[in-house]
């Protein structure tokens, strides 16, 4: 199956991604990864972070020639930040260092892991919590997701977000979709679809930045290609919804996630909210029948239905502020203001790119275990015959066969 793990802090001298489980034969070069990457760090209101880096990869494992082996792919990223931070953040002792290193946080921001970490792991300095703790981790991510994103886009699977809110302001979404959607998203600075409301948002971002404030918002991200039977509704971690929901859960600052109707569904009846299905005999990834609706999002039962995955993620205001809160430090214990760490005003935009990587990671492991193989080859046969198994499936008795 897939998995991953990243390693490294937000101002060390890199960030490593290893992921396992990818099929040998996939066709790969660093910048399908780098390209992904370079989407994290857009977006207005991010902050200076962003124009130090220009993040790409350097393959350490797993790929050769420009295919995939079947052997775990580790990934290096560096951090060109670091060379202003070495003496903060070496690894080894000095003789000159005191009992605290310069820029040491003892004034955790609230909102932030700085405090509960620090007491957790028992530190003095809130940098040994906050450094990992930083989203900047979830560069890693995006270069595993983007793998995993390059193995779905080879069976006819497209992952792509754009923004709906932020700051209070809603963006209202053309009808259908454009195609590709990332195509149309990320032509925005913020990557809604909305151009009288993305004017709007800007307005309240550089409000947000001269008070010294932050802003949240909510991404949409959208699965299209997923043919029925990914996940399964036999037991509670098998199912497609909750694996999601835990992925993206996960991100940083990410406080809600909605599947189709999500929340909505609750305040309607069953006849508004479930999806009557007809006969489609051409669309053979969902064996031949569609919803006329999708308020389920693509998912019933813990599983693909065929239809496009919808899912929305709300983001909180990011914990740093400018003008800082209220906290206590915890070497003197006395009242003080929240420590400013270098932060953007608002990251939304990027959160989308990350649920998307968060999504495609889920996605190819539900792919692989559902599809399995150890080469693409293999994969692709055993998809092929499973397409053509349920696409023969609707209308034939089984009793008389």
């Amino acid at each position: 199956m897939i998995r991953f793990t990243t390693a490294g802090e937000s101002h060390g001298p890199a960030l490593v991604s290893i992921l396992e489980g990818v099929p040998a034969g996939l066709a790969l070069l660093a910048g399908d990864v780098n390209a992904e990457l370079a989407r994290r760090q857009q977006g207005y209101g991010r902050g200076r972070r962003m124009q130090i880096e220009q993040d790409a990869i350097e393959f350490i494992s797993g790929v050769r020639a420009g295919e995939t082996l079947g052997a775990p792919i580790a990934m290096l990223i560096r951090n060109r930040d670091w060379k202003n931070w070495q003496e903060i953040m070496d690894p080894a002792p000095a003789e000159s260092d005191p009992d605290l290193r310069r820029r040491a946080v003892t004034r955790p921001r609230p909102g932030h892991a700085d405090l509960t970490g620090l007491l957790k792991y028992d530190r003095d300095d809130a940098r040994d919590i906050l450094e990992r703790a930083s989203a900047r981790e979830t560069t890693a991510r995006v270069a595993a997701g983007a793998i995993c994103r390059h193995l779905l886009r080879a069976f006819g699977v497209g992952i792509g977000s754009h923004l709906v809110h932020l700051g209070g302001i809603d963006a209202t979404a053309p009808v259908p979709l454009p195609e590709p959607l990332n195509g149309a998203a990320d032509s925005s600075p913020l990557r809604t679809l909305d151009p009288a409301a993305e004017q709007r948002m800007i307005a309240a971002i550089d409000a947000a930045k001269a008070a010294g404030n932050t802003l949240g918002g909510i991404c949409e991200i959208v699965v299209t290609g997923l043919p029925v039977g990914l996940g399964s509704h036999v037991s509670w971690d098998r199912k497609l919804d909750g694996r999601l929901a835990a992925a993206i859960m996960s991100i940083p600052a990410v406080k809600g996630v909605e599947i189709g109707l999500g929340f909505e569904a609750a305040r309607r009846t069953g006849a508004e909210v479930h999806d009557e299905i007809e006969r489609a005999p051409a669309l053979t990834r969902s064996a031949g029948v569609r919803r006329l609706t999708n308020r389920a999002g693509g998912l019933e039962g813990g599983m693909t239905t065929g239809e496009p995955l919808v899912v929305r993620v709300a983001m909180k205001p990011i914990s740093t502020l400018m003008r800082p809160l209220a906290t206590v430090d915890v070497a003197s214990g006395d009242a003080a203001a929240a420590v400013a760490e270098r932060s953007d005003v608002t990251a939304v935009p990027a959160m989308g790119v990350i649920a998307e990587a968060m999504v495609a990671l889920v996605l190819a492991d539900a792919w692989m275990e559902k599809f399995g193989g150890d080469s693409m080859t293999e994969t692709r046969r055993n998809f092929d015959g499973y397409l053509s198994q349920v696409s023969e499936r609707i209308g034939r008795d089984r009793r008389q066969t």
